[in-house]
């Protein structure tokens, strides 16, 4: 998005501004937002958008058992390829984890 930003930088920045504000607390917090989000990136296959949203969900507050059940979600609407875009998303938040583990280590 930064290459993308230097080259289209209106088109970027209102992209972030649209991320920013559907993700505000709302009737719907921005934690259930996330996981919502992250959901339709599996059922997509949008392999860079699960890395950022499983990042962002990780920020927002859930817990690992709440994103594994998001991905569980998926496999209702997508079946198999979800749960092969799922196990993406599941290596993202282990890498995430661990790398969350070090740095408070």
């Amino acid at each position: 998005m930064n290459t993308l930003g230097m080259r289209i930088p209106e088109t970027i920045n209102r992209f972030t501004e649209l991320h920013k504000a559907s993700n505000n607390e709302g009737v719907l917090s921005s934690k259930t937002k996330e996981l919502i989000v992250l959901g339709i990136d599996i059922t997509v296959r949008c392999e860079g958008c699960i890395a950022f949203h499983v990042q962002d969900s990780l920020q927002a507050g859930p817990n690992s058992q709440e994103i594994m059940e998001t991905i569980g979600v998926t496999l209702i609407m997508d079946g198999s390829p979800s749960g092969a875009y799922g196990c993406k998303a599941k290596e993202a938040l282990d890498q995430f984890k661990a790398l969350e583990k070090n740095l408070q280590e």
